[in-house]
């Protein structure tokens, strides 16, 4: 790299470094010469070498640019496209305000073209019943995603599950809300997001047995391979829930791992093994919480945390 070009790549990263919030002088030497390395995601003080800050997040556009021109010629506009909705985010919408640019309102006449116009919009956006059952699946999904507060990339890989069904025809005798109910409990599973079949049907219009079964279809039709859940997962939620300290989330932790190195897991309900080892825990730190308590964060039986605590407990040599 040539002189010039260092000294404009400078001048660029210290324009974007004084847009900032953050730092704009160095804590060490007061210089305000600081530098942001893109690559490693640190700003440094190019006077005394003092890494300012680090793990930066870079918010700009992925390509570079060294002048007005290039940034003109490469700049893009448009959301990006997103599985989540039918037509991936490529049509436009139709403003229903009946306002002009400068929000002054049209004319009657105006109006009466602008509904026509919407409802063609509307019509040719999902043309077929194909399209619409697709259209009302993924808004599913969205709503249940939504409920539960799991992050965006999950509604990307449920609304790609479900699609994939589709291609391959594996709606046909089952209802699309359960298709698109499976499809986001294994897309929360392919993504390591801790939400039991329990909480996935409390959110979802159809029954914890039809979405089992239909997750275990498409599961094995499409060639998902998902992990065995950690229990580990579900300790600092739960833990939340129920008001427990830092201490016996790490308790809890640790009783699964220990006894998981048994063999206790094998064919456990990774949600009733993390609520027995909170319990367990939570009397160990003198935190008592009862089972019903626990159990209702869990959405377990009561039966089922006294079955675990009993083997936990076995194998730890602890007496309860």
């Amino acid at each position: 790299m040539t002189r010039s070009t260092r000294q404009r790549e400078r001048t660029r990263e210290t324009d974007e470094t004084e847009d900032q919030e953050g730092v704009r002088a160095c804590p060490e030497c007061e210089s305000d010469n600081l530098v942001k390395d893109s690559d490693r995601g640190e700003l440094i003080c190019e006077d005394c070498g003092l890494v300012v800050e680090e793990e930066q997040i870079d918010p700009g556009p992925e390509w570079r640019a060294f002048n007005h021109q290039e940034r003109q010629e490469k700049s893009r506009v448009g959301a990006p496209t997103t599985q989540t909705m039918h037509d991936k985010g490529l049509t436009t919408t139709i403003d229903w305000k009946d306002k002009d640019a400068y929000g002054r309102s049209i004319s009657s006449k105006k109006r009466s073209q602008m509904h026509r116009l919407r409802k063609w919009q509307e019509r040719i956006r999902t043309k077929d019943a194909g399209e619409r059952n697709l259209q009302f699946a993924l808004s599913e999904i969205d709503r249940m995603a939504s409920a539960l507060g799991v992050p965006r990339s999950v509604r990307e890989v449920a609304s790609v599950i479900y699609r994939r069904a589709l291609k391959e025809d594996l709606i046909r005798g089952r209802s699309i809300e359960g298709v698109a109910t499976s499809a986001l409990y294994a897309a929360c599973r392919k993504e390591g997001i801790p939400r039991s079949l329990e909480e996935i049907s409390e959110v979802s219009r159809v029954e914890r047995k039809e979405i089992g079964r239909t997750y275990r279809y498409i599961s094995q039709e499409l060639g998902l391979e998902m992990r065995p859940v950690d229990p580990k997962k579900y300790v600092p939620r739960f833990c939340s829930e129920l008001e427990l300290s830092e201490e016996v989330q790490t308790k809890a932790n640790e009783i699964i791992e220990k006894t998981a190195e048994e063999g206790l897991l094998s064919g456990k309900s990774p949600t009733g093994y993390a609520a027995a080892a909170i319990y367990a825990a939570s009397l160990l730190c003198n935190e008592k919480k009862t089972q019903r308590e626990v159990a209702d964060v869990a959405q377990v039986t009561e039966v089922t945390i006294r079955n675990r605590y009993q083997e936990q407990i076995e194998a730890m040599g602890i007496h309860g």
